[in-house]
């Protein structure tokens, strides 16, 4: 609102939800979609019925409705928690007049007509929120019994919460001139201070976001230049919103010409001299993390111990999974020299190896962890000892092919057990290829599996033909996804779905996010592949579900 940015917010929140989360974006807006003739000719009837209250008290206004963004229905679905329905089919219109006067006159008219909402009435013009903007808020029982959210503001309001500060300003003077001192400038100037004294982007955006989201207390420099800083807020916080280096290198504080401790509140009209320390050791203290307030003075103090000692947590955490590898008789050169634990960092969430030791070092996740991940994406861990085993007899192709029970031939080998991969789950359609094993017979991947390559490169000498047995009738378990925005009743359809399809849930798991997506693992039987189509495409119908795809373990 300060900045006059809602309009390209707005347009910019839609834009990243529908190339971010492209799948959520169009589930969204087919649900937009199908409701919008009802809300449409539900805020015409409100509109025209205000408009009549108004003419008869004549008061001059503008009644318009409020159109919902896609973005903003989904993120109140996920801080309200809240379904769909509850959301959109709330109708919003906004009402411009010309004063103040007129704004409560607008109020009375409308509550005599319908019931307010306790508790939804807010007044932000007789006490406007910290970012300046104005208006009345009341939501009322209209039509059919269907609740109406109603924004009550004059057009000079309105200006300034669209168009921000500086254009409104500008926009009222009409070429007259006005210190920049006055209150509606103050921030925006000393938002301009602190750009020009910051190199860092990342570092100016979360000031700006800090002096955004909290409330405020002000204090000053011994020069009489303003600081915001949060309600409770010390000298620390106040160090820190000057400059990095004078947050790093504070020793003590003066509040009114008096030494005080560093952890002492600070109150509206304080004026603040930081004490530094000029040596190059001089550095933060991690007890400040007890009392600091604002996130630009608690993110700057963990990033200096974070720089510090990440080179001693990327030591610490190498020799930690070097150790664990050991023990688990893991080969440590092949897998620190291939792409395995790379591809377990990506996995982790981790930007690289490096990345994961320091984790590791720093006791975010254990080693036990990664080794036990390591070996689950490797398959059998038993695929990386050598030499090949002498009880599994290698023949020549041309001798008889062996029909396995798992609906699965070996090419060139007779009684030989035969697995599926637990990495990658191959069922019938899949091109495969198999890897002989030490002691546990064939253990078959499928050909695009993550692990095939690396066994390949490490012990090709191991890699079999194999093919599916199109005689066989066997049963293959399958392990699918689904993804949907979290609403009642969610889990009742799908499980329906998938008994339509008249197939066997052997096993099902749901976890619902904090962004109110609910993510839906089942694991079936299938005897035909080829049915796997029909039920992903059943599933894919059911309101809300956005994704639904086969998972394998890699």
């Amino acid at each position: 609102h300060r900045l006059g940015m809602n309009a390209v917010k707005w347009e910019l929140e839609d834009l990243s939800f529908k190339y971010i989360e492209p799948k959520k974006f169009d589930e969204i807006e087919r649900l937009v979609q199908e409701r919008n003739p009802s809300r449409e000719k539900l805020t015409n009837e409100v509109i025209t019925l205000v408009e009549q209250d108004l003419a008869s008290e004549s008061i001059a206004a503008k009644v318009t409705g409020r159109h919902k963004h896609l973005y903003s229905v989904y993120q109140k679905m996920v801080i309200r928690g809240r379904e769909f329905s509850d959301i959109y089919d709330l109708v919003g219109i906004r009402v411009l007049v010309d004063d103040v006067r007129d704004c409560y006159a607008v109020l009375g008219a409308i509550h005599a007509r319908w019931s307010p909402v306790p508790g939804r009435f807010k007044d932000y013009i007789a006490m406007p929120k910290f970012n300046l903007y104005q208006s009345l808020h009341t939501t009322v029982i209209g039509p059919n019994g269907k609740a109406v959210e109603i924004q009550i503001r004059t057009h000079d309001m309105h200006s300034r919460a669209e168009y921000g500060i500086a254009a409104h300003w500008k926009y009222k003077l009409s070429g007259t001139s006005r210190s920049s001192d006055s209150p509606d400038m103050l921030w925006l100037k000393q938002l301009h201070e602190w750009q020009q004294e910051t190199s860092d982007v990342t570092e100016f955006l979360d000031a700006l976001r800090f002096d955004l989201r909290t409330p405020e207390t002000f204090v000053f420099t011994p020069k009489g230049s303003v600081i915001a800083l949060p309600l409770g807020a010390t000298a620390v916080d106040f160090a820190y919103a000057v400059h990095t280096d004078v947050g790093n290198r504070c020793v003590g504080a003066k509040v009114n010409g008096k030494l005080v401790s560093l952890e002492v509140p600070l109150v509206n009209g304080d004026v603040i001299e930081v004490l530094t320390n000029k040596a190059e050791s001089a550095s933060p203290s991690r007890d400040w993390l007890n009392f600091v307030k604002s996130s630009r003075a608690r993110s700057k103090i963990k990033a200096w111990f974070s720089k510090e000692r990440r080179e001693e947590a990327i030591d610490a955490g190498r020799e930690s999974i070097a150790r664990q590898m050991r023990k688990a008789g893991l080969p440590l050169q092949k897998i620190l020299g291939g792409h395995s634990l790379l591809q377990l960092a990506h996995d982790l969430n981790y930007q690289d190896i490096e990345a994961l030791y320091a984790a590791v070092g720093d006791g975010h996740i254990s080693a036990n962890h990664v080794i036990e991940r390591l070996e689950s994406s490797l398959g059998l861990a038993e695929t990386y000892d050598s030499p090949i085993d002498e009880n599994i007899t290698t023949v020549s192709p041309s001798r008889i092919n062996r029909r396995s029970a798992s609906g699965i031939i070996v090419e060139g080998v007779e009684d030989v057990l035969v697995k599926l991969a637990r990495c990658c789950t191959p069922v019938p359609g899949d091109l495969i290829t198999g890897f002989i094993t030490r002691g546990s017979g064939v253990s078959v991947h499928r050909s695009d599996c993550v692990n095939v390559a690396d066994l390949k490169f490490h012990q090709g000498d191991r890699i079999t033909a194999v093919r599916w047995d199109e005689a066989a009738k066997s049963v293959f378990l399958v392990n699918i996804q689904i993804e949907a925005l979290d609403r009642a009743r969610l889990l009742s359809d799908i499980t329906r779905a998938l008994s339509d399809q008249e197939i066997n849930i052997v096993h099902a798991a749901v976890n619902t996010t904090k962004d109110q997506v609910a993510f839906s693992r089942f694991t079936f039987e299938m005897a035909d592949a080829s049915h796997l189509e029909a039920v992903l495409a059943s599933v894919k119908k059911i309101e809300g579900v956005y994704d639904v795809y086969r998972i394998t373990n890699n």
